[in-house]
C-alpha cells in the first residue's frame, strides 16, 4: 500500500538576484513520519521551509500540502489549509510585552470564534503537554531559552494541526537542554499523531529525531535515507558533513563566493 503524502515539492526552484538557492528540490514526505532536513548554513534549508508554509513563492515548481497544491491557491483557500499546520519558530518569537498564555493562545483568538473560557482551558492543556503548567501569566524574560522553546512549541500545537513545522528548534540550548526538546519532539508527534518536519544542521538532534532525513547541499536533495541509511551513506558529502571533517568536497561559502563574483562582474 502507498503511504500517504502529507508534504511534496516538485521541482521546486528559487533564486535570488543571480544566486540559486533551491535548484529543483522534489521531496515527498509521509504522515504521521518525523522528516528532518539537514544541511550547512546557506544551503537553502530555510528557505525551503519557508515554501512548505506559503511564506515565500517559488519561481518554478509546485508544493504541496495535504494533497492540495499550495503555490496557485488564493488567500482564502490558503488560509484553510494554514490553520492545519503549526510552525516553531528558531527564536521562539515570543511577544515581549504577552504573557506566555496569551503568546500560545494568539492562534486560537485570531482564527477561531471559541469563548475566552475555552481558549484557557485549551491554553493549559497545551502547555501541560509541554512540561508548562501552571506558567501561563509569567513573562518570556521570566524565562530560559529552553523553556521559551517550549512555549514555542504550545503555541505551535494549540490549534490541533495535522502537520508541524520546526526551524532549528535546539539551536542556542546546551546539549541536555537539546535533548529535552527532542524528546518533547517525538513525543509530541507519536501523542498527537502528527506529521513533523524539522529543519536543522544540529548532527545529534537529526539521528535523535528522524524517521527519514534529506540532505540539501547548494539548493539540492543530494540524498534521502532513514537514520541507518544515512548513517552508512557512500556520498562523499553526506558522509563529510555528518563527520564533521573539514575536508572533502562540501565547498565552504562556495554560493557566497559565486554570488560575489557575479556583483563584481
Amino acid at each position: 500500500m502507498d503511504k500517504e503524502i502529507a508534504v511534496k515539492t516538485e521541482g521546486l526552484v528559487k533564486k535570488f538576484d543571480t544566486m540559486t538557492v533551491l535548484d529543483g528540490v522534489d521531496i515527498e514526505i509521509y504522515k504521521g513520519e518525523t522528516f528532518v532536513i539537514m544541511g550547512g548554513s546557506g544551503c537553502g534549508k530555510s528557505t525551503l521551509l519557508r515554501h512548505m508554509i506559503s511564506t515565500m513563492k517559488p519561481d518554478r515548481g509546485k508544493v504541496f500540502l495535504l494533497g492540495k497544491e499550495i503555490t496557485g491557491l488564493g488567500e482564502d483557500e490558503l488560509d484553510k489549509i494554514k490553520k492545519k499546520i503549526g510552525m516553531s519558530f528558531q527564536g521562539s518569537a515570543l511577544f515581549d510585552s504577552m504573557t506566555v498564555g496569551e503568546n500560545v493562545s494568539l492562534p486560537l483568538r485570531e482564527h477561531t470564534k471559541l469563548a475566552d473560557s475555552v481558549i484557557e482551558i485549551v491554553v493549559k492543556m497545551k502547555l501541560e503537554l509541554v512540561g508548562l503548567r501552571g506558567f501561563e501569566n509569567l513573562m518570556p524574560s521570566q524565562l530560559s531559552g529552553g523553556m521559551k522553546k517550549r512555549v514555542g512549541l504550545a503555541r505551535a500545537i494549540v490549534m490541533d494541526p495535522e502537520i508541524v513545522f520546526y526551524d532549528e528548534p535546539t539551536s542556542g540550548l546546551d546539549p541536555i537542554v537539546a535533548g529535552v526538546i527532542d524528546k518533547l519532539i517525538i513525543d509530541l508527534s507519536k501523542k498527537l499523531s502528527i506529521t513533523t518536519v524539522v529543519v536543522t544542521h544540529d548532527m545529534g538532534s537529526v539521528f535523535r529525531i528522524a524517521d527519514r532525513i534529506a540532505m540539501l547541499y547548494e539548493g539540492k536533495v543530494v540524498e534521502v535515507g532513514t537514520k541507518d541509511e544515512i548513517k552508512n551513506s557512500k556520498n562523499g558529502i553526506v558522509k563529510q558533513f555528518i563527520s564533521g571533517n573539514p575536508d572533502g568536497p562540501i565547498r565552504f561559502f562556495k554560493q557566497k563566493d559565486d554570488y560575489l563574483e557575479q556583483l563584481i562582474k
